[in-house]
């Protein structure tokens, strides 16, 4: 599903930001990113996400070579991807059915299918009778479960996220957790970076571990 061959990352004034990095996440596996702050996890995130391009390597999602492509082809290769941050990403302004079905919206989805997919993700998220709420009315959880609804509502193929319990007590951690362990069931891959030693060791997954932009465990 993802590939890493070689992988560099340099900025101009700030260095290597990534070292010769290769690994690879099968279809339906779940895995850990970990490392200190600066290790390189954003930046690693950010490449697969393609908000950045390598320096120099090779990244291979579902097939396709993403380490260089045009521009117009990155919205049409980001479909395959749902992406989670720590502090939700959400819009304050919109109902939480608009939150979710803007992928959708984005992608050019007739309007009956995206209230069917949309009404479906929020259900897998226990959060179908608050589609008309808006997010600042909502708990920490209750966000983070919009933002996990987001980016299933596309059904992607990798789900990327950053640090998705860093503000969730540890009941809403593991009901979190939970649910990416439920996605990779149905066959998607899921990458998520975090902190969080306790819970990487309570789940058992692999985990890749950066330090100062070198992969040093898989």
């Amino acid at each position: 599903m993802l590939r890493f061959e070689h992988v560099y990352k340099r900025y101009p004034d700030a260095g290597e930001a990534l070292t010769d990095v290769n690994f690879d996440l099968s279809k339906g596996e779940m895995a850990f990113l970990t490392g200190r702050s600066g290790a390189g996890k954003s930046t690693l995130l950010k490449l697969i996400a393609m908000m950045e391009q390598c320096t120099r390597g090779t990244i291979m999602l579902d097939g396709q070579n993403i380490s260089r492509i045009s521009d117009r082809k990155i919205p049409y290769l980001r479909r395959n991807l749902g992406l989670i941050f720590q502090d939700y990403k959400l819009l304050n302004d919109r109902t939480v059915f608009d939150n979710v079905a803007l992928p959708l919206i984005v992608s050019g989805v007739n309007h009956q299918e995206v209230s069917r997919r949309v009404r479906a993700s929020l259900d897998k998220v226990s959060l179908l009778g608050k589609e008309k709420k808006y997010p600042l009315h909502l708990s920490g959880g209750e966000q983070q479960r919009v933002g996990i609804a987001r980016a299933i509502v596309n059904k992607p193929k990798l789900i990327l996220a950053d640090e998705p319990t860093g503000n969730l007590d540890p009941g809403l951690s593991a009901e979190v957790m939970q649910m990416f362990e439920e996605f990779k069931y149905n066959g998607t891959s899921v990458l998520i970076a975090t902190h969080d030693i306790e819970l990487i060791n309570r789940l058992g997954h692999r985990v890749l571990t950066l330090d100062k932009g070198h992969l040093i465990a898989s």
